[in-house]
């Protein structure tokens, strides 16, 4: 372990050695077990013989276990191994300029070959499914960031990869299907019967799975939401946790993270859970609200109900959000284990309007030379308002959030806000 850093370092790494070698699983630290998914057709728990066409074996094991720790495998680590561990970042500059006696850190997760944490959970699923004999995966994405990141796992696997693309995203950010083509995965825009539908996430995931349903040699893949992929994306809190020690911090005040299907928020803070002492807030857009006023109940992942039905907050599967630059927030319902944990007031849930999230983007990029994703600027306009607060209450706060992704192929949205053209969302 590094020696503890300088009071006036800014960035605090691990070495590859301490790249977490297991994946830390929350079930066993929830109040009671989640509720099981259901059989979108006999409305019956589905087992893992449902799953079976879907999903690789150990995916569907990992979905379902109480095991304390999963091992990674190391074929895994392997590939990790190209951007992990991910830096700790002091982002004292941002400090400065709001004049806030709380002490800012952020993970940054742009650092991976598809500049989002989308990987984390893309390689395992990947290799499971590669070392089961399966040719070729399904999926969905909203605004690039999984469909990239899978593209490029299958190419460590030598898997085919076949992306739906919410259609709004498709036509607002060309570049990610670039990069998606230039990994070998094909892209095409969702809902792929309905060319005037700006489309959703819903949509999206009712095209892939259809898709691997119709054939034996593809499964699906799923990029947010589920179990397994939670506990793939701890490792950002695994790493954080031994970061933060490092920068001389017993432990946050409070871990923020955006919220769309709740992969990235999870990874950052399912590891801190069991510390009582620390606040868990999610971020996202109030066009999207799925927590802050969706309700509670079972309802479909998917707009034609095809996937199991999961007990979570929703908007509705039929609900279409507005076109805002966040896709990858534009998810009608959250995953099982964040939405409980709202439920039981565990974890807190706020929402932010598009323009505020570009106000606080551009600060951050000004501040401390990065340029956000939409997606990422929820975290970073909930972490200015903790920091805001603890101004006020004339306090020492130490804020944690995830910058789960750059926006450097963002740009459109950035040009649209610059002009004054960004539209408020209704």
């Amino acid at each position: 372990m590094t020696v503890p850093a300088e009071i006036t370092d800014t960035r605090f790494s691990l070495s590859q050695a301490e790249i977490p070698s297991a994946w830390f699983n929350v079930a066993p630290h929830l109040s009671s077990p989640l509720d099981p998914p259901l059989h979108p057709a006999t409305r019956e728990p589905v087992g893992p013989d449902d799953l079976a066409p879907l999903f690789a074996g150990e995916l569907i094991g990992q979905e379902m276990s109480a095991d304390p720790w999963i091992d990674i495998p190391g074929e895994v680590l392997d590939v990790l191994r190209l951007w992990r561990p991910t830096p700790l970042i002091r982002a004292r500059r941002l400090e400065a300029a709001l004049k806030t006696p709380a002490r800012i850190y952020f993970k940054d997760e742009s650092v991976s070959p598809a500049g989002s944490h989308k990987p984390n959970s893309a390689v395992p699923q990947a290799f499971y499914n590669a070392r089961e004999g399966i040719k070729r995966l399904s999926t969905e994405t909203g605004a690039g960031q999984w469909g990239t990141a899978l593209s490029f796992a299958c190419a460590q696997y030598d898997l085919e990869c076949a992306v739906y693309m919410v259609r709004k995203s498709f036509e607002q950010k060309p570049y990610r299907k670039v990069i998606m083509e230039t990994w070998g995965g094909s892209v095409v825009p969702s809902p792929i019967d309905d060319p005037s539908n700006a489309g959703s996430l819903g949509s999206a995931i009712s095209d892939a799975v259809a898709d691997a349903m119709g054939r034996d040699d593809t499964h699906y893949a799923l990029g947010s939401v589920l179990n397994h992929v939670l506990l793939h994306q701890t490792v950002i809190g695994l790493e954080a946790q031994q970061q933060l020690a490092l920068a001389g911090e017993t432990r946050p005040d409070v871990v923020i993270a955006p919220c769309g299907g709740g992969s990235n928020l999870g990874g950052l803070a399912l590891p801190f859970l069991p510390d009582p002492s620390v606040r868990l807030l999610a971020a996202e857009p109030a066009s999207c609200p799925t927590l802050t006023q969706g309700t509670y109940e079972y309802d479909f992942g998917d707009v034609q109900g095809l996937t199991p039905m999961m007990n979570m907050y929703t908007l509705g599967h039929d609900f279409m959000p507005p076109g805002i630059h966040a896709g990858g927030l534009r998810y009608h319902g959250d995953s099982p284990i964040i939405s409980k944990l709202v439920h039981e007031g565990r974890m807190e849930a706020v929402a932010h309007r598009q323009k505020a999230v570009f106000e606080a983007n551009v600060l951050f990029a000004r501040v401390e030379g990065k340029l956000p994703a939409p997606e990422a600027g929820h975290g970073i306009a909930s972490a200015i308002a903790e920091a805001n607060d603890a101004t006020e209450k004339n306090e020492e706060r130490v804020i944690l959030f995830n910058y789960c992704g750059h926006g450097l192929l963002d740009l459109a949205a950035y040009q649209d806000y610059l002009a004054g053209d960004l539209g408020e969302e209704p």
